[in-house]
């Protein structure tokens, strides 16, 4: 899915005050955690997750790895802190065109 930049404008002032749901941390990418990813935006649609790497391509590694295997929109990533979006069947967000 691909956000205009109006929309990832849209959701990352929803993300500000949010906490990270899902924190990644030495073990790297699991089953489990991916399994928690997609647990949470199921529930949320738009998710904070901490990722806990030291080098820059490790963690922007990670960062595709779990857009890919979620199909969400990655909306912004800051730091070790990446906001996910991806709709749930019953939309609770609704973006600007």
């Amino acid at each position: 899915m691909n956000l205009s930049t109006k929309q990832k404008q849209h959701l990352k002032a929803l993300a500000h005050p949010l906490k990270p749901v899902v924190m990644i941390g030495g073990n790297g990418l699991t089953e489990g955690v991916l399994a928690e990813i997609e647990l949470a935006l199921e529930h949320h649609e738009l998710i904070k997750v901490k990722i806990a790497a030291e080098d820059r391509e490790t963690k922007l590694l990670i960062v595709e790895a779990i857009v890919r295997e979620t199909n969400a929109s990655n909306v912004q990533v800051i730091g070790n802190m990446l906001v996910l979006y991806r709709p749930a069947k019953e939309r609770k967000i609704t973006l600007p065109r």
